[in-house]
């Protein structure tokens, strides 16, 4: 399955709770481009600067980054891509890669989000730099203050493109390059919505249900 909509959708969160109830692989894009990045190989160098500019990363980058994710072991008996496809020709590359596979994309799934909530969703999260445990300003600050509720940790991290204008340019990359490639989907009607401002478990259940109709 596919995971499409805007940053701060909620795409991350509900990917790692499906992996979770199904056993499959969660290919994170953003988990990928992080660790190409930390491992400053070529490929990460080149990621780096347009990432932290608040610009996508070209389509030969990410190509390469999911065909070398999908090959691994935990992927074998299926996958949630989580940021990828984000441009029709991914969409299109994608396509390629399963059919060498002798396989293909059982579902789509849009979570909708208006864009002043994705601002104000994004502006407030930080993590804990020790165990990477995800917190919000508004929604789930430590329980006990500076303390991470995970590992104990007192030093938390806000990435850098996180940030009201930066966060403006990734909605505006994501409405250009990649809303149209919905239709494409919806196509070939596999392409379902699901509101993305609605609470976590109310999320996870409408993707339960989703995925319960294609198994």
């Amino acid at each position: 399955m596919v995971l499409i909509g805007p940053p701060g959708a909620g795409k991350g969160t509900q990917a790692s709770r499906i992996e979770e109830a199904l056993l499959i692989g969660n290919l994170s894009t953003g988990a990928l481009l992080r660790d190409a990045i930390t491992s400053q190989s070529a490929l990460g160098n080149r990621a780096k600067v347009l990432v932290e500019g608040g610009n996508f990363v070209p389509d030969d980058i990410m190509i390469a980054l999911v065909l070398e994710r999908i090959n691994e072991a935990d992927c074998a008996n299926g996958f949630i891509l989580d940021g990828f496809p984000r441009t029709l020709t991914q969409a299109e590359a994608l396509d390629e890669l399963m059919e060498e596979r002798g396989s293909k994309i059982d579902a789509v799934i849009e979570l909708t989000l208006n864009d002043d909530i994705v601002i104000e969703r994004i502006t407030g999260r930080f993590s804990c730099k020790d165990c990477d445990e995800g917190y919000h300003k508004a929604h789930k600050l430590p329980e006990i203050e500076g303390v991470c509720d995970v590992c104990g940790g007192t030093e938390f991290l806000q990435r850098a493109d996180d940030n009201e204008a930066k966060i403006r340019t990734r909605l505006a990359l994501y409405h250009e390059q990649t809303a149209p490639i919905l239709p494409y989907y919806q196509q070939r009607g596999i392409l379902v919505s699901v509101d993305g401002s609605k609470n976590l478990d109310n999320v996870t259940g409408q993707l339960k249900e989703v995925l319960s109709s294609v198994n």
